[in-house]
């Protein structure tokens, strides 16, 4: 295969997220697919000396050495992850957009709907991908359901972990609950009208338990639940629309559907409301929803034509979460919260 012909990927921030994204980017080289993982940027340099013996390529202290190897012909990138801390999502991606390189950025797209609507922009001048990271969206119950979809007007979703250190920089809306937003915006396909919410800070200075209502033009309501402090994991998504209740375990990447048959006229018995309960469980393809989502910008990159999850795919779900946050603190000063804060 041509050199020329290959993707050269970088994976900015070798955290926990980035980690998962060079693992990835590995074994889509090591499968033969037409990719190279040539650069890692990690602004830790107590890691360089372990990453570059674990992953065999250069790593960059700062996305700027890395950028002026590329200048200088020593490297060259086509495509990037963007792995780092959601404050310097913003300087990064500007960065590398503007050096004409193709980005995948974890969620959120950004601290602020300011950045976020710099970094479109920024990718519309350079004719760049920019791909949000929303992840659920690759889930493949989550891609089964897209398909089923007859006007849903109720949903119901929980998102529950336990306690890490981690992703400690953004509250859980933006942390947990941005998936769920991200998901059930696409699925109800209407403006949001009105929001009431609850939060609590637990184990950080930050938000870690909320509780949200979300209502939309189109008379659909949403309720999320999102914790980081819970004993259990959850991530689970209900909704009802004409005739069918739908539940989706996104771990476990199963699909219930229970169809209930259309009322009559008569006020029904109770064997009547039961013969007219159907359950099926439709046979799910399963697989990695991160492998699938960079495989999805990858084709992207080579295809040029728009990602699942675009940059304003991404506003939007970041504009809600804000939302929530100042319907969070409105909330907190009226109850008189503050003794929650840590």
């Amino acid at each position: 295969m041509p050199e020329s012909s290959i993707q050269n990927v970088a994976v900015c921030g070798a955290g926990v997220f980035g980690s998962n994204h060079l693992r990835v980017y590995r074994t889509l080289q090591q499968s033969g697919l037409p990719i190279k993982l040539a650069a890692i940027v990690e602004s830790d340099t107590r890691r360089t000396a372990s990453l570059e013996q674990e992953w065999h390529v250069p790593v960059y202290s700062s996305v700027e050495a890395c950028l002026s190897d590329c200048h200088m012909g020593k490297l060259q990138i086509d495509a990037a992850s963007i792995c780092v801390p959601t404050v310097s999502h913003f300087p990064t991606a500007s960065a590398l957009l503007s050096a004409g390189i193709d980005v995948l950025i974890e969620k959120p797209i950004a601290k602020s709907l300011e950045e976020s609507t710099q970094l479109i922009r920024l990718a519309g001048m350079h004719q760049r991908i920019l791909q949000v990271g929303h992840l659920e969206r690759f889930n493949p119950a989550v891609m089964a359901v897209r398909e089923m979809l007859n006007g849903p007007m109720f949903f119901e979703a929980h998102r529950l972990s336990v306690f890490s250190p981690r992703s400690l920089d953004v509250d859980v809306v933006l942390d947990l609950m941005i998936h769920d937003l991200d998901i059930v915006l696409t699925l109800a396909q209407s403006t949001v009208s009105q929001v009431h919410a609850v939060g609590l800070p637990i184990l950080s200075p930050k938000v870690d338990i909320a509780n949200v209502r979300v209502e939309f033009e189109s008379g659909c309501v949403a309720n999320f639940t999102a914790s980081r402090v819970s004993t259990e994991r959850v991530r689970k998504l209900r909704f009802f629309q004409p005739h069918q209740y739908v539940s989706i375990d996104y771990a476990r990447q199963d699909l219930l559907l229970i169809n209930v048959a259309a009322k009559t006229t008569t006020t029904p018995s109770p064997e009547v409301i039961s013969a007219g309960l159907s359950m099926q469980k439709p046979e799910i393809n399963q697989g990695e929803p991160l492998r699938l989502e960079i495989e999805s910008f990858l084709e992207c990159v080579r295809s040029r034509r728009q990602p699942e999850v675009s940059g304003e795919n991404g506003r939007a779900a970041l504009a809600l979460a804000l939302q929530i946050n100042t319907a969070i603190a409105d909330h907190s000063k009226r109850a008189g919260l503050d003794r929650y804060t840590l």
